[in-house]
C-alpha cells in the first residue's frame, strides 16, 4: 500500500480560541479607527461643503466632537449593561446603535441629520469600546494578556489607515457619494460586528462565574482553549494553582461571598471604596490624559495641522495624513507583539518623555515664528515631528495605558471602573476635538503647549503611582496594590513595635 502524505495543517498551527475571540472582538477598535480618520477629511471635502455650506471652526469642532460627548453618557452606564447582559451582548448592542448612527450620516440631507448621526454613533461607542477591553482582559491567560488586550488598539490603528485612504480614494468621486461612501462602508462593517458578537464570541467565563454559572463558564473556557492552569477564576488565582490562601483580609471576604451576592452589591460608590479607589482614580486619570496628550487632534484634524505647516493642497494634506496613519499602524505591530516585554510602567514613562519633547518642540517653533508656508526648514521639522509624535504615542501610551487601566481592577468592579474611566476619556476627547480647530485658527503654538503640559502631568503621576503588571495574574496584581495601600500602616506599626521593644529592653 503506497504511503500517503498528510497535507492537513499541524494542530499546533491552529490559533487558540482566545486568540480568535480577541481578533473578532477587536474589530470594535477598527470601527473606532475608521470613524475617527474619515470624519476630519470628509468634513473638509468640497462636495460635503457644497452640500452643507462652509463650517466655521466652532461648528466644525462640535460636528466632529459631538460623538465623543454622547459616548461619555453611555460609557457611564456601560459597566452596568455589561454586568447585566454579558460582555458579548453589550458589545452587540453598542455596535447596533453605532450602525444606526453611521447610516444616518451616510443618508444625511441636512447638517442637523448628520450631527444626529454622530450623536447616535457615539451612544454606541460608549457601550462597546470599554467593554471589549474588559472582555479580552478576562479571557486572556496572564502571560499573554498584554499583547491580546492590545488587540483593540492595533485594530484601531488599522482602521485609521483604512479610513484615511478610503477618504483619499473617494475625494474625487463626483457628487455627494464621495463623502457618503466612507460611512456606508463603516455601517456595513458595524452590522457584521453585531452578528459576530452574537454568533462567534463565547461569553466571558469570569462574567458567567460572577452570575453563578460555573458549568457554562467551564464550557466557555473550553471553547476559548484556555488551559486549566492559566484560567482566572473570579479574577483571583489561576485554577488549580494551589493559591488557596489569602494574603490579605479583603481576599478572604471576597472568596467567602457568593458570585450573585457580589454582583448585587456593586454600586457606583463601590468604585471609591477604600481598597479600590486608588485604582479607579488611576484608571480614570490616565485614560483621560491619554487623550489630553493630543493624539486625537492629529487623528481628527491631521489635514488642518499639515495645512497649518504649509501644505495647502487638499490632496497633499489628505495624503500626508494617510502617511501618519500608516506610521501609527506600522509602529503598533511590534508594540502589540512585545507589549509584555517592555512593561506597562516603563513604556508609559519613556513614552511620556518622548511625547513631551515633541510637543514642546513644535510649539516652540510656532512661537518663534520659524514655520513658514513657502520657505524654510521649519515646516518640514513640524511635519516630521508630528510623525514622530504619532510613532511614540502608538508604541507606548496607546497600548500600555489601555492595557493597564482594566487589568488593575478587581473582578467585581472591573467593568464599571473601566467604563467610568472611558467616560473621562470621552470627555477629554470631546474637549480636544472641540477646542483644537478654534486654537489652530487663533493661536497655533497654544495647542502644542497645552498638550505638552498634560503629558508632563500624566508622566509625573505615572512615575509615583504606576506599578508594573506585565505577566502577573490578577491575584498578584491585587496583592501588589494591597501591599502598596497597607505599606504606610505596616511601616508605622513596625516603628511602633520597635519603639516598644526598645523601651522594654
Amino acid at each position: 500500500m503506497p504511503a500517503t502524505i498528510d497535507l492537513r495543517p499541524a494542530r499546533a498551527l491552529k490559533p487558540a480560541g482566545y486568540t480568535i475571540a480577541t481578533i473578532v472582538c477587536s474589530f470594535g477598535g477598527f470601527l473606532m479607527g475608521t470613524d475617527t480618520s474619515i470624519v476630519g477629511p470628509v468634513t473638509q471635502m468640497e462636495n460635503f461643503l457644497h452640500q452643507f455650506g462652509h463650517l466655521d471652526s466652532a461648528v466644525h469642532g462640535i460636528l466632529v466632537s459631538c460623538v465623543l460627548l454622547s459616548a461619555a453618557v453611555t460609557s457611564f452606564f456601560a459597566g452596568r449593561i455589561a454586568d447585566a447582559l454579558g460582555r458579548t451582548r453589550a458589545m452587540a448592542l453598542g455596535a447596533a446603535i453605532f450602525t444606526v448612527g453611521a447610516v444616518l450620516q451616510a443618508a444625511a440631507t441636512h447638517l442637523v441629520m448628520f450631527a444626529l448621526g454622530r450623536v447616535v454613533e457615539g451612544l454606541g461607542y460608549g457601550v462597546f469600546i470599554g467593554t471589549q477591553t474588559v472582555y479580552i482582559c478576562e479571557i486572556s491567560p496572564p502571560k499573554r494578556r498584554g499583547p491580546l488586550t492590545s488587540g483593540p488598539q492595533f485594530m484601531t490603528c488599522l482602521g485609521l489607515v483604512t479610513g484615511y485612504f478610503t477618504s483619499y480614494g473617494t475625494v474625487n468621486i463626483p457628487g455627494s457619494f464621495s463623502w457618503r461612501l466612507p460611512f456606508i462602508i463603516n455601517a456595513s462593517i458595524a452590522a457584521a460586528y453585531v452578528l459576530a458578537n452574537f454568533f462567534v464570541l463565547p461569553d466571558s467565563p469570569p462574567w458567567l462565574m460572577l452570575h453563578g454559572r460555573q458549568a457554562d463558564a467551564e464550557r466557555a473556557w473550553e471553547a476559548l482553549g484556555v488551559k486549566r492552569d492559566e484560567r482566572q477564576i473570579d479574577g483571583n488565582a489561576p485554577a488549580d494553582s494551589g493559591d488557596n490562601g489569602s494574603s490579605f483580609p479583603g481576599e478572604a471576604v471576597a472568596a467567602a461571598s457568593s458570585p450573585a451576592q457580589e454582583k448585587d452589591q456593586v454600586r457606583f460608590i463601590d468604585l471609591w471604596a477604600r481598597d479600590v479607589r486608588s485604582r479607579t482614580f488611576l484608571a480614570v486619570f490616565l485614560l483621560g490624559f491619554l487623550q489630553l496628550c493630543g493624539i486625537d487632534a492629529v487623528l481628527f484634524y491631521a489635514p488642518m495641522l499639515f495645512q497649518a505647516a504649509g501644505l495647502q493642497s487638499q490632496q497633499a494634506s489628505f495624503l500626508t495624513s494617510g502617511v501618519s496613519a500608516i506610521l501609527i499602524f506600522t509602529t503598533s505591530v511590534p508594540a502589540t507583539i512585545f507589549a509584555d516585554k517592555w512593561g506597562r510602567r516603563t513604556s508609559t514613562l519613556v513614552g511620556g518623555f518622548g511625547l513631551t519633547v515633541t510637543l514642546l518642540l513644535v510649539g516652540s517653533l510656532y512661537a518663534a515664528n520659524a514655520v513658514h508656508a513657502n520657505h524654510g526648514a521649519g515646516r518640514w521639522i513640524v511635519i516630521v515631528t508630528i510623525y514622530l509624535f504619532c510613532i511614540i504615542q502608538s508604541a507606548t501610551w496607546g497600548i500600555s495605558i489601555k492595557v493597564w487601566a482594566p487589568e488593575i481592577q478587581p473582578p467585581r468592579t472591573r467593568a464599571q471602573a473601566t467604563n467610568l474611566a472611558y467616560v473621562f476619556n470621552w470627555v477629554c476627547n470631546f474637549f480636544v476635538a472641540f477646542v483644537c480647530p478654534i486654537l489652530l485658527e487663533r493661536n497655533v503654538p497654544s495647542v502644542y503647549f497645552m498638550f505638552g503640559g498634560c503629558t508632563i502631568a500624566a508622566t509625573v503621576v505615572s512615575f509615583f503611582y504606576m506599578i508594573e503588571t506585565k505577566g502577573k495574574s490578577f491575584s498578584e496584581i491585587e496583592r501588589a496594590f494591597e501591599k502598596k495601600r497597607l505599606g504606610p500602616h505596616i511601616r508605622l506599626s513596625n516603628l511602633t513595635q520597635t519603639f516598644r521593644d526598645t523601651k522594654v529592653s
